[in-house]
């Protein structure tokens, strides 16, 4: 994944051979812990949605990297011993610690998620093909509309996934999606109401 500060990005993975990645409610929620700690510190989310074998987020980009303090030191030592962590690097430690915690879990050794994880840049149009596309078996949102106008499809397709999926017949009744939050059905603190806004981001 490479990122660019001040751009939006579509970033998602799948369970390794397509296979489950949540296998319980508790899961959905310790999963988004993970995404408070690892990528809100990076980036403002605008869009995000959890299903049983994949995810998908929309992300505007503030931060390329973050000071890392290593663990075990003193106040005194820890000026000189920041270390800098990317934002592609913190995805990824999001995602092998979640890894570790699933295995556990549910007595399975290697990977749960794909070897690489997806980042799609939305707002640079020689970032962005055109045309619908299947990859690694997750849609692609890239079709030939002006450029100000992928953030919109993106944020649309993440949100209304889970009726696209079939397992729900109204995207309200999703748990683990961002749905809710932006019709005012639940107030969920993950998603920037500001940066949708600056954005001009709609439901259709």
């Amino acid at each position: 994944m490479i990122f660019e500060q001040g751009h939006l990005y579509h970033i998602y993975n799948q369970g390794n051979n397509r296979q489950r990645i949540f296998f319980s409610r508790e899961n959905y929620l310790f999963f988004l812990d993970k995404v408070k700690k690892h990528m809100l510190p990076y980036a403002d989310i605008l869009a995000w949605c959890l299903m049983p074998n994949h995810f998908h987020f929309m992300v505007h980009v503030n931060h390329l990297e973050l000071p890392q303090v290593t663990q075990g030191l003193t106040s005194s030592q820890t000026l000189s011993s920041e270390k800098m962590q990317p934002f592609n690097y913190s995805i990824g430690v999001m995602l092998r610690s979640y890894t570790r915690a699933i295995n556990i879990q549910e007595n399975r050794a290697g990977a749960l998620f794909r070897q690489q994880t997806k980042a799609n840049c939305l707002t640079r149009v020689d970032k962005i093909s055109k045309a619908w596309y299947q990859a690694q078996g997750v849609t692609q949102v890239t079709i030939d509309y002006p450029d100000q106008q992928y953030p919109n499809i993106c944020f649309n397709y993440i949100n209304l996934n889970p009726v696209k999926d079939k397992l729900v017949k109204r995207c309200e009744d999703w748990e683990f999606s961002s749905y809710p939050d932006i019709v005012g059905l639940r107030n969920g603190m993950l998603i920037s109401r500001e940066r949708i806004a600056e954005f001009g981001l709609q439901l259709i």
